[in-house]
């Protein structure tokens, strides 16, 4: 019998992220060991950005090496993920259901957005992996609006797993590590500012982030990062248990957060946030 699940948002950082996962990546690994067994999961990363949400459905999904310049470690690395056409129909018919637009791609595999947070948590990578794709062009409302579409998938069996990051600003990060690691204001008080509004349920506030939020703009110059954030939100359900499982950022400028929204009456995690601060290595 399948069981409800909650939707997440997990941090995927720097590729390297998958050699050196440190306290980011161990929070959201004990996460996964408290969940029950999932029917599938629909894996939503910052890095596959299309002008309609798109769903993958290849029967096996090539492990994507979408990046350069990093150790020969990295590209060594697979995670063999397999599909599930029927699941990813039902994908598509919830999105359907919510009368908005939706297309099929046969051979999508996974960015390093997805298979990165997803080789952590599920090491074993025997649960079947539906790619969803994100929509820059279209701000957060249509980013919640979609996780809205998915939350009745959750009570199937669906693990919505958002990918992204909290700041997200790589000119910053490289004058950082120019200047000696100074960590800018903005990668502090932002991911508190969202702790905040999420907690207390704000969602139009969370929507009109780029107005209301100290230091959006430079947390996110571009938005594709943080709109994973708002479809977990909506995809957790209107009366989900906000929990911040993690709080900290990696190089300086990359604030790792993750969350959980989770409509299930009980819930089988409490633990508190960790904090982490660390520089890339």
């Amino acid at each position: 019998m399948t069981q409800p699940q909650p939707a997440l948002f997990v941090p995927h950082g720097a590729p390297t992220f998958a050699l050196r996962p440190g306290a980011a990546g161990a929070a959201i690994a004990d996460l996964a060991r408290t969940l029950p067994p999932a029917r599938a999961i629909v894996i939503v990363s910052a890095h596959w950005d299309t002008a309609v949400p798109t769903v993958g459905c290849a029967d096996r999904l090539e492990t994507l090496h979408d990046f350069h310049g990093f150790p020969a470690a990295l590209y060594e690395l697979r995670y063999p993920a397999t599909g599930c056409r029927e699941a990813a129909e039902q994908v598509v018919a919830a999105i359907r259901a919510a009368t908005l637009p939706v297309e099929w791609e046969t051979a999508r595999g996974l960015d390093h957005g997805a298979w990165v947070p997803l080789r952590l948590m599920f090491p074993e990578a025997d649960v079947p992996v539906i790619p969803l794709s994100v929509q820059s062009h279209a701000g957060p409302e249509q980013a919640w609006l979609l996780g809205k579409a998915l939350a009745p998938l959750a009570e199937q069996g669906f693990l919505v797993i958002a990918s992204g990051n909290v700041t997200h600003n790589l000119r910053d990060y490289q004058l950082a590590a120019r200047d000696g690691g100074r960590v800018p204001a903005y990668v502090r008080q932002f991911p508190d500012w969202l702790a905040d509004r999420l907690q207390a349920g704000d969602t139009a506030a969370l929507l009109d982030y780029r107005r209301q939020a100290p230091g959006a703009v430079a947390a996110h110059p571009s938005e594709e990062h943080l709109l994973p954030l708002f479809l977990a939100l909506g995809a957790g359900g209107d009366a989900a248990k906000v929990e911040r499982i993690h709080a900290g950022f990696d190089d300086y400028v990359i604030a790792m957060d993750a969350y959980s929204f989770d409509q299930r009456k009980e819930t089988p995690h409490a633990h508190p946030a960790q904090v982490s601060r660390s520089r890339p290595r």
